[in-house]
This record gives C-alpha cells, sequence and structure tokens, in this order.
C-alpha cells in the first residue's frame, strides 16, 4: 500500500495534527485518501475526535469504524482502556480495516496511538502495528526542551524493529525559533540520520489556511 504511518515521541505531541496535514495535502491534489487509527481513547475530553479530524482532513466519507475500529471514553492506554471495557483489541481487526481503507483509497494515512512502545494488547505493541503495515514511518515531536532524547530513542526504537523512518516533524514550530529549536532540528537530523521537516500551529477550523506537508516517501521516490 502506499501511505505512511505517523508516530510519536509520546502523547499530546502532535501526531494527530502531522497526520491531518498529510491528509490534506494529499487529498488536495486530487487523490483519495484513506486514514486509519487503530484506537482512540479520551473519547470524554473535550474537543473533536481524533477520527473526526482524520476524516475532516482527508475530504474521506469513512464512518467511524472504517477509521478506529476500537474507541473508548477514559485517557489512558489503549490495551488498558480495552481491559476495562471487557474486551481486547486483536491485531487481526487493526490490519483488516487498515487494509480495507487503503483498498478504497490512493494513499493511506495511518496515525498511531501515543509512542511506538505504546501495548494496544498485552502481546501487540504499536510498533507491531506498524512493522504489519510496511509503512514508512514519520515521527512528530515537539521542538523543544528535551526532544533531542525522546525522539532518538523513537527513531532508534524503529530502525530496532526495521522499520524506514522517512521523517521527523517538529510541531507546533514557532514563528520566530530561537537557539535551543534550531539546534534541536540540526541536532535530530544529523544524530538520526533522517529529514526533519517544521509545522507551525495550525487552526484545526480552517483546514484552506494549513500549509502543504508532502509525504517525505513520496519526495525521496
Amino acid at each position: 500500500m502506499d501511505g505512511v504511518f505517523v508516530t510519536g515521541t509520546g502523547t499530546e505531541v502532535g501526531k494527530t495534527v502531522v497526520a491531518a496535514a498529510i491528509a490534506h495535502t494529499v487529498a488536495s491534489e486530487g487523490r483519495r485518501v484513506g486514514v486509519f487509527k487503530p484506537a482512540v481513547t479520551g473519547l470524554g475530553e473535550e474537543g473533536e475526535p481524533d477520527q473526526a479530524l482524520l476524516r475532516r482532513a482527508a475530504g474521506s466519507r469513512q464512518g467511524d469504524d472504517e477509521i478506529a475500529p476500537y474507541r473508548y471514553g477514559p485517557p489512558m492506554s489503549p490495551h488498558l482502556a480495552a481491559a476495562r471495557a471487557g474486551e481486547e483489541i486483536e491485531a487481526a481487526r487493526l490490519l483488516s480495516t487498515a487494509r480495507a481503507a487503503a483498498a478504497t483509497a490512493d494513499f493511506l494515512v495511518c496515525e498511531g496511538v501515543g509512542g511506538l512502545l505504546v501495548p494496544l494488547s498485552t502481546d501487540y505493541l504499536v510498533r507491531d502495528l506498524a512493522v504489519d503495515l510496511a509503512l514508512p514511518l514519520v515521527v512528530a515531536a515537539p521542538p523543544g526542551l528535551g526532544t533531542i532524547n525522546h525522539t532518538l530513542l523513537t527513531i532508534e526504537a524503529a530502525r530496532a524493529a526495521g522499520l524506514e523512518v522517512a521523517a521527523v516533524v517538529l510541531t507546533p514550530w514557532p514563528d520566530e525559533a530561537g537557539p535551543i529549536e534550531e539546534s534541536n532540528r540540526q541536532t535530530i537530523a544529523t544524530r538520526g540520520e533522517t529529514e526533519v521537516e517544521t509545522l507551525p500551529w495550525l487552526d484545526l477550523n480552517r483546514p484552506q489556511s494549513w500549509p502543504a506537508l508532502e509525504p517525505p516517501a513520496r519526495r525521496r521516490g
């Protein structure tokens, strides 16, 4: 399948924003975009659910179950949220849902949950899903202090499993980046041996104002 898998250095680091920006960029070029996220938690929190933002950004007509087959109210790790709901997240269902989304699209944007080593079930990590889907990885990370360690650890964990790290996206990138942000960008690019992009704060209600974020794998190809 043609697409990308967006992961992050942790939770609340901009994964959904990066995934939405990529989906919107590809869709704006006239291509059909499918979106997929294995699980969504924190549905009781204020704001638009992740699956709804991804669908809107891609211009997709997928239903909630076709985007995120597992959805839970409590903001917690998906394996724990599933256990508290009396069920277990099944790898086979995740893969079939992702492949069904890809089958009716030209490009698939997958977004992980938390970081790469977050368990989806007791014996299946987000990283395992990324490996099974065999898509190039885009890592979302914050631009500020502490991001070098978190980002390089994520890159190392990805490559240890044989995943291709296509790019890192630092977000939200400030209008006037300081020496810390600029140094972080250069250090991650050099030490991580990968492309590093930046994405500013986005007004999620105005997709037409978003800057283009081209899928790195396609740019290289």
